[in-house]
């Protein structure tokens, strides 16, 4: 892996500065985005545990999507919009990619964008208030990038007209991927105090987003031809909605 590889990440998908020669590629930005996801994920548990100590649960339920949408400068949920758009209504496959590449977003997007949020909202909520909130959230952040290196996978199919997709594809090995999840499952029995029972919960969650995101990718291969920039990220934002459902209906 490059060395670069962790600064382009973190130019691609966060608000971070990173330095403008040492960012200038796009090679290293999926490898690495799980580490970025790691950090993400840091910063917004912090944010949703001081919302929910200081004010209440929801409020740090907000708060922490409020952050993470800064933090990652809404790129993820401008896909996640797109995407809706692309794959909503019945429409052919050169027109659908059309309407994603146009700046405004219709109402299939407007509707994708809110319920997910909600969606979001209501389940980190309800697992701050049981103190299993701040587990969840972060690995929900983390298995979100998880499964965007996953499509840069060798043999992955690209949209047609997708520049993101084919300068990426082909850059995250099977083993790194591996890797990268096992070291996520690591971290999650740490960050739960070695209970195996709140460790396999977490994990499953995580494993119910990662499933989540198989099925978009899945429907958006059969609908565009391969993935997009955009659909990267709504694989994203849907991975973190369904590991954050999951965890809280194992309440």
């Amino acid at each position: 892996m490059r060395f670069t590889g962790p600064l382009e990440s973190a130019a691609l998908l966060t608000v971070f500065p990173v330095p403008r020669g040492a960012a200038a590629g796009t090679r290293g930005v999926l490898p690495w985005a799980p580490l970025v996801g790691l950090v993400l994920g840091g910063l917004a548990t912090g944010v949703a545990v001081l919302g929910e100590r200081w004010i209440s649960p929801l409020a740090g339920a907000v708060l922490a999507v409020a952050a993470l949408a800064v933090l990652t400068r809404g790129l993820h949920l401008d896909g996640l919009a797109d995407t809706a758009d692309g794959l909503g209504p019945l429409r052919g496959r050169e027109r659908a990619l059309q309407v994603m590449h146009q700046s405004d977003i219709g109402p299939f997007g407007v509707v994708a964008l809110v319920l997910t949020l909600l969606l979001q909202v209501a389940c980190l909520a309800a697992l701050l208030a049981a103190d299993l909130g701040w587990v969840a959230l972060w690995a929900a952040v983390a298995v979100a990038r998880l499964v965007m290196a996953r499509t840069g996978l060798a043999g992955v199919a690209v949209a047609e007209g997708s520049s993101l997709g084919a300068l990426v594809r082909g850059t995250v090995s099977a083993p790194w991927l591996a890797g990268c999840g096992v070291v996520l499952l690591a971290l999650l029995a740490v960050a739960t105090g070695g209970d195996v029972e709140g460790t396999a919960r977490i994990a499953v969650s995580c494993l119910a987003g990662t499933v989540a995101a198989e099925v978009l990718h899945r429907r958006a291969r059969a609908r565009l031809g391969g993935v997009t920039g955009d659909v990267i990220g709504a694989m994203g934002e849907t991975a973190t909605a369904a590991t954050l459902l999951a965890a809280a209906v194992a309440v």
